[in-house]
């Protein structure tokens, strides 16, 4: 074939290509079906509609996605002022001005001496092409469980799950861009997750396509179902907040708002803006600060705001930030700037986290506002007023709250504690005294170890708040300076009790509400993929319910026709009976055989063990090998036996001859309790992990850890993952910690009794896995 001609052939194969690339030929009107005159609520009406019709999830036709995006960019368009003007104006919406030219120039490179411009085929897609603005937000696993997770519960974070080769990850780059810069500069947390290299962390996540967006928030995932629009992914994540961070100040309410800091002891900050809704800025940061802080919003442009603007001298031109404490008729601190930057607030609210005399509710709190000493030049002296509640003691306290504000000090810090409500923690410092009952007391102290040891002196006679009681206290505090040895009396004081925490069937009301919310949301938006698990969940519980209804109709049936049992018989029945449930009542793990049923968990029983273990049921696996088989079983059925009572639990044992592999990939989910293995480590097929021992959930897909005592350790091995530092760094040696070498076989499972108590409490960490591996 002669070249021209060939030439001319490819021509004719590119042309059509050419053309469906020009901008021109699409119209966002044509594909919403609206008119150039069409209202902003006509047009966002039209693209509800669309988007619902043709959203992948729903519409299974093979164009439903591409039509999806084209929608999406549409709305995109026509929903943003300056871009529709540039439509209209130019037939473009101002991204790609310029490219009819420069595709024309290329087509007479092409026409007069078959060359093209090498970028005409680069693929914005190729790895080697990826955008190198997201390099500085890719997560790696160990990364995310290990810092993004923790830190989900400060700031929510915005994950984009993305992969080579993804064309419709190539429409969302220029929103995701803007998205995750205005985001992050108001305190959200950004997240990219390659799922090409990152396979393990985009599974754990529950991404089976991309693009994929999700939000994180306290450790919680949820997904991003709309289309992908610079307003949907503010009102997303605005949405992933709780409800209740900030509330609405008006002249009615704001005594009460700022008069709470008796009750939630934190101080109360009030912005003032003329915003008619509270700024994602300000919510985000409530929700940072939530533990400290209690957040107030005054909108000034609302009527029935006069009065609080009034009242403190607010610019309302201008936004300000105050900080109210136990004074609420004047503000402790004040902000004010034309435009609020986060690193602005963040400066503000963190020199006004507590209140001037700050109340002791929780251990967390005291070590705080009290901290361990590191160096005589970091010395930190806490003045505690112990006191009781009620009016009786009104004046004592705000005497001492009057000496705390006149005496404020960097190496001071004044507190005080209910000593009725933390009982120990008094009894402790006051040894019990007659001359400090029923009165307030004052107690210097400074916090030695973190293991509760603090060196105090207690003000010899009680504190009522005289002028001589400040004389008294105020030449103790002077002779601290130049004397530490002043306090001579030490002793050791127990956790403090956290008062404000929520009751139990409060946690519970609101993980049941979490949990129905999580079942809503796949119901509608997962996939039947995703479903089947549920819908099989469903199916099996009402063949089961019309199963029992039917098997007790028969039972019923027959039971009248047998005789009914004497007075003397049925009064030794309820007899009987009661006996059995009082026992029941005092002692329900009471053994219902005189041996321990441990089974080997093999390739055979695996799924009906663990994979389909009923819900609320766990499989406890001890680890042997062919060497300890005997003795660990031996102890093990010593310490589990008292626990064979409830019928919940399963025991078995794993052959570690025979299923290390297995081992091995479950311990990664344990936030490094045992290191991965890797090429480099060649130590790691020596490791011995024989007396370890794994509560399975198979239902919750989760399981607990517990690792052999180590001698010489008094305490023993209570949690999942107490000592990762010591542990690893005796594997680092090739050295188990757990060898049979350094102690006796069987004190592997010293202690594995309390462990199971634990267990059964609830209270021991938990390691999630996406799925169980097979047990080859």
């Amino acid at each position: 074939m002669e070249p021209g001609r060939a030439g001319w052939l490819l021509l004719l194969l590119l042309l059509p290509a050419l053309g469906a690339a020009a901008p021109g030929e699409f119209d966002p009107y044509r594909v919403l079906g609206v008119g150039r005159s069409s209202s902003q609520a006509d047009i966002k009406k039209a693209y509800k509609r669309l988007a619902r019709e043709w959203h992948p999830d729903k519409n299974k036709d093979p164009g439903a996605e591409d039509k999806f995006i084209q929608i999406s960019k549409a709305y995109e368009i026509l929903s943003n002022e300056e871009k529709r003007a540039n439509f209209d104006r130019y037939g473009d919406a101002g991204e790609s001005q310029g490219f009819s030219q420069q595709q024309h120039r290329q087509f007479h490179r092409f026409h007069d001496g078959f060359y093209f411009d090498e970028s005409f085929f680069h693929f914005p897609f190729n790895s080697e092409r990826r955008d190198t603005s997201d390099e500085k937000y890719l997560l790696h696993f160990s990364h995310y469980i290990n810092e993004i997770v923790p830190d989900s519960f400060k700031k929510p974070y915005l994950i984009k799950i993305t992969s080579d080769w993804c064309f419709s990850c190539i429409h969302i780059e220029p929103v995701w861009k803007e998205v995750a810069q205005e985001l992050e500069a108001l305190g959200a947390g950004i997240g990219v997750v390659h799922a090409g290299y990152e396979r393990r962390l985009a599974h754990h996540l529950g991404a089976h396509s991309t693009p994929t967006l999700l939000g994180l928030i306290n450790g919680k995932i949820t997904f991003f179902h709309n289309a992908v629009v610079r307003e949907n992914l503010r009102q997303f994540v605005e949405n992933l907040l709780p409800g209740n961070l900030v509330e609405k100040i008006t002249d009615k309410n704001y005594i009460r708002f700022l008069s709470d800091w008796r009750k939630d002891n934190k101080p109360h900050v009030l912005l003032f803006d003329h915003m008619p809704v509270v700024p994602l800025l300000y919510k985000l940061t409530a929700f940072a600060y939530r533990d400290y802080l209690s957040f107030g919003y005054v909108y000034v442009g609302l009527r029935g705001t006069e009065e609080l603007s009034s009242q403190y001298n607010i610019n309302v031109y201008t936004p300000t930030m105050m900080i109210f404490k136990e004074h609420i008729d004047r503000p402790a601190d004040v902000v004010q700037a034309r435009e609020m930057k986060k690193q602005l607030i963040d400066d503000f609210l963190s020199q006004n986290k507590f209140l001037m005399v700050a109340r002791l509710t929780s251990q967390r709190l005291f070590q705080e506002l009290c901290p361990v000493k590191k160096s005589h030049r970091q010395r930190k002296h806490c003045v505690v007023l112990l006191t009781e509640e009620g009016e009786k003691f009104a004046e004592a306290y705000e005497a001492f709250l009057t000496f705390a504000v006149a005496n404020t000090k960097d190496t001071l810090r004044f507190v005080h504690i209910y000593s009725d409500r933390q009982p120990e923690f008094a009894d402790a410092l006051l040894m019990d005294e007659e001359k400090y009952h029923g009165r307030s007391a004052v107690v210097i102290l400074e916090r030695r170890n973190n293991a509760g040891k603090i060196a105090y002196k207690a003000l010899e006679e009680a504190w009522q708040g005289s002028k001589e009681d400040n004389f008294i206290l105020l030449d103790l505090l002077d002779q601290l300076r130049t004397d530490p040895g002043l306090l001579s009396s030490e002793t050791v004081v127990a956790d403090l009790n956290d008062e404000l925490a929520p009751m139990f069937l409060i946690r519970w009301f609101y993980s049941t509400l979490d949990y129905i919310s999580d079942c809503w949301d796949s119901l509608f938006h997962s996939n039947w993929r995703e479903m089947m698990p549920l819908l099989s969940l469903l199916f099996s519980a009402l063949f089961i319910l019309f199963g029992t209804v039917i098997v007790q109709a028969f039972s019923d049936s027959s039971d009248t026709r047998d005789a009914p049992p004497s007075g003397k018989e049925e009064t030794a029945a309820k007899t009987e009976k009661n006996d059995a449930s009082f026992s029941k009542e005092s002692n329900s793990r009471i053994p219902k055989k005189s041996f321990v049923e441990v089974t080997e968990l093999t390739d055979i029983n695996y799924t009906s063990n663990l994979v389909r273990l009923r819900p609320g049921h766990m499989n406890v696996v001890l680890i042997l090998s062919n060497s300890t088989k005997t003795p660990l079983l031996q102890k093990f059925a010593l310490e589990v036996y008292m626990f064979t009572g409830s019928s919940s639990l399963h025991f078995s044992f794993l052959s570690l001859d025979k299923h290390r592999e297995w081992l091995e990939y479950l311990l990664e989910f344990a936030q490094d309790a045992a290191p991965i293995p890797n090429q480099y480590d060649k130590h790691f097929l020596e490791r011995d992990y024989t007396g370890y021992v794994l509560a399975l959930n198979g239902h919750k897909k989760y399981f607990c850890l517990f690792k052999p005592h180590r001698s010489g350790d008094e305490g023993g091995t209570l949690g999942s993952c107490e000592d990762h530092d010591a542990l690893q760094h005796a594997e680092a040696r090739g050295k188990s910690s757990c060898s049979p070498g350094s102690r006796s076989i069987k004190n592997k499972l010293h202690k594995l009794s309390f462990w199971m108590e634990r267990l059964l409490e609830g209270s021991l960490q938990r390691f999630y896995i996406p799925s169980w591996p097979a047990l080859d």
